[in-house]
């Protein structure tokens, strides 16, 4: 089983990696994005010793496989991750957001759903507005979001975000 949380994973649902809510045990894992706190092209390929064991001498290449830099800049993402408690931050501010999301209870929003600090709301397809409209003015107000097949919009705010940061999120959502 081979899973990619290249968005999902280092803490964007409220776990380290998303698989784990579901206790799903992969036997390869892909990883990159926050691997590097956005500081550096990373991304990083986990998997058991049983995998590992099936390839031979130079049946595995890699791009950046092997960068010192990139190893360094990876290691203290995870440290911060791990420090600074971000896959705690991203479940404690990601629920608040989606629990203050169901209460706007506008008729226009017909579903929110998500983990963490990977939040959607899907906007009634037979609203007057689209999706992308309501993103180009949540982008006006400074909300960085994606419309994302028509009728969602995603936030993905940064784990570090805080309830003050959330708030004023909501308001301009509102």
């Amino acid at each position: 089983l081979i899973l990619d949380e290249v968005q999902t994973g280092l803490g964007r649902t409220g776990k380290f990696a998303a698989h784990e809510w579901d206790e799903i045990k992969p036997d390869m894992l892909t990883l990159g994005k926050s691997l590097s706190g956005g500081f550096y092209p990373v991304s990083a390929c986990l998997t058991t010793n049983a995998v590992m064991e099936t390839l031979g001498p130079n049946e595995h290449g890699s791009t950046f496989g092997g960068n010192p830099l990139g190893t360094a800049v990876s290691m203290a993402a995870l440290d911060v991750i791990e420090n600074e408690g971000l896959c705690e931050n991203s479940l404690k501010q990601g629920t608040y957001l989606m629990d203050q999301l169901r209460a706007i209870n506008k008729p226009f929003i017909s579903d929110i759903r998500g983990r963490g600090l990977f939040i959607a709301f899907e906007i009634d397809p037979n609203w007057k507005h689209t999706a992308k409209d309501v993103c180009m003015e949540l982008i006006e107000q400074g909300i960085l979001c994606k419309q994302t097949h028509g009728t969602r919009i995603r936030f993905s705010p940064p784990l570090v975000i805080q309830k003050n940061e959330v708030d004023e999120l909501l308001t301009k959502v509102k």
